[in-house]
């Protein structure tokens, strides 16, 4: 069966997150959690142990494996594709490594016009391992459970870029914007042409929905996102439209940019847990479905505080749809922390699924 006609094949049953993210009925109510493959799984650890975090990005066979596995132990409705948003720049040739304990870090940082120009692109062929591992998933997955691929955004990526790896206060970042709009564009423009391939292999490949993390654009105000951040993103949603699949877009801290992140062009937005997802839709406006937003600080603070703040998510979304929203897609506010139990996820699902 070619890819084309498995991810038809796999479109036409009937997924309750698509369902939700398009304005369907899904046939119970969708939930998978960021980072719900990773640390908090004793499994993955046991595979971590004798391999990189990058090595393991690009072996097909890990990432179907890791990719299932949250899949297997919680039945959440999605799985999202096992990677990093680094990788895509690692396959362009950029020198990179992800640091335990740190993140990301670049061995030479972007500062200067000369250096944007010097940027490799990516051929698609240098993710072709990606491509390998969604094809082993879309054989493994439950008919019922959605294939979300995804990427890191421009900003983000042009923050790590320029910093030379994580920051508290993104200064040169900013300093760079402001003070060269001319390179900073420049940069936005060949992170989202990176942004662009590295999306369209995996939509190639028959993914069924696309996130893109702009994780750090809540350290932004309102006018410098518009100026700066919100064009490059909107190309890139653009450049996917013609896929039809939910695109989703997320932020942390991003409750003054919700409106400008959904103007981009998602189809979907995320909501950390700052923001109540019917306020979120009243910002928003109508059209769009919403994705989140339990704490993740909350999984820690026993059973009765995560039914309690489940239910309150949900009935959250429930008016949120009631604002307007197409469909509510039940998710945390960030990622699963590493020394989240992961028998609490198993639990939230079941109540989920049962309310």
């Amino acid at each position: 069966m070619s890819e084309t006609t498995r991810s038809q094949a796999r479109r036409a049953h009937h997924r309750p997150l698509v369902a939700a993210a398009t304005g369907g009925t899904p046939s119970r109510r969708p939930v998978w959690f960021m980072r719900q493959a990773g640390r908090s799984l004793p499994e993955y650890r046991a595979i971590r142990a004798d391999h990189g975090m990058l090595e393991s990005c690009f072996d097909p066979e890990l990432v179907c494996e890791i990719t299932m596995q949250p899949v297997r132990r919680h039945d959440v409705d999605a799985a999202i594709l096992f990677s990093d948003i680094v990788v895509p720049l690692k396959a362009a040739g950029i020198d990179l490594d992800i640091v335990a304990g740190t993140g990301p870090v670049i061995a030479q940082p972007i500062r200067t016009a000369a250096d944007v120009a010097a940027l490799p692109r990516l051929e698609p062929e240098s993710v072709g391992a990606i491509a390998g591992a969604i094809e082993l998933l879309l054989d493994e997955l439950p008919e019922a459970a959605a294939l979300i691929g995804f990427a890191g955004a421009p900003f983000t990526l042009a923050s790590y870029l320029i910093e030379g790896g994580p920051s508290r206060n993104y200064a040169r970042t900013k300093s760079l914007m402001h003070g060269e709009p001319d390179t900073w564009h420049a940069l936005m423009g060949r992170l989202a042409d990176i942004t662009i391939a590295f999306l369209r292999v995996q939509l190639d490949a028959g993914v069924d929905a696309v996130q893109l993390f702009d994780s750090w654009a809540g350290m932004l105000s309102l006018a410098d996102y518009q100026t700066y951040v919100a064009p490059h993103s909107a190309r890139v949603f653009a450049e996917v439209a013609d896929y039809g699949v939910p695109r989703i877009h997320f932020g942390v801290g991003t409750g003054e940019l919700l409106a400008a992140m959904a103007d981009a062009g998602a189809d979907v937005i995320g909501v950390d847990w700052r923001v109540p997802l019917d306020e979120a839709v009243r910002r928003v406006g109508p059209g769009k479905a919403v994705q989140g937003n339990l704490d993740p600080t909350l999984l820690f603070a026993g059973s009765d505080v995560v039914e309690r703040e489940v239910r309150r998510v949900i009935a959250d979304g429930e008016r949120a749809v009631r604002a307007g929203a197409t469909g509510h897609i039940v998710n945390l506010g960030h990622g699963v922390l590493p020394d989240t139990d992961p028998d609490v996820l198993t639990r939230a699902v079941e109540l989920i699924h049962a309310v």
